[in-house]
């Protein structure tokens, strides 16, 4: 008979090989998650005009948002004028609070970008952690000059 012929070292290198795929398996998925769900790939600010915000959700309750960005389309050479929609989530009640008071107005946003959106974290992949300006948006009146008024004649 050989050496290596014993059922009992056979069935201990099995296991460890077996333990050790186990474990490589479970800390790259481990790994995947942490990356997909909690790296911040990306970070800065926004700014446009809030046009909702709101707190919904069936199992997790989460504060999302919508901001609108004026813009022209440089894709053609008309150059129209588009609007672009970021929408987000919401963690900290702080912010959330102070964004309730904001619908309508002009704010500026700084959000963090995950490569995924967790239910309790909301919605969006895009979270808001702070508000850093809040202004009101003037309206057509005030920013056209008066128009002259004419008396209209009559014959």
């Amino acid at each position: 008979m050989g050496k290596n012929s014993n059922p009992k070292e056979k069935k201990s290198t099995g296991r460890k090989i077996l333990t050790t795929l186990s474990i490589i398996i479970v800390v790259a998925v481990a790994g995947w998650f942490f990356i997909k769900f909690y790296y911040v790939f990306g970070s800065g600010v926004k700014a446009g005009e809030l046009n909702l915000f709101v707190y919904k959700g069936y199992v997790f309750k989460t504060y999302e948002g919508r901001l609108i960005q004026a813009g022209y389309n440089s894709k053609n050479s008309n150059a129209t004028i588009q609007s672009n929609e970021f929408d987000f989530s919401v963690k900290k009640q702080s912010v959330a609070d102070q964004l309730e008071r904001c619908t309508g107005k002009r704010v500026e946003l700084h959000y963090k970008e995950y490569l995924g959106a967790l239910p309790w974290r909301g919605m969006s992949k895009y979270v808001v952690d702070s508000v850093y300006s809040v202004e009101n948006i003037r309206s057509v009146d005030e920013s056209l000059p008066p128009m002259p008024i004419e008396a209209p004649e009559l014959f």
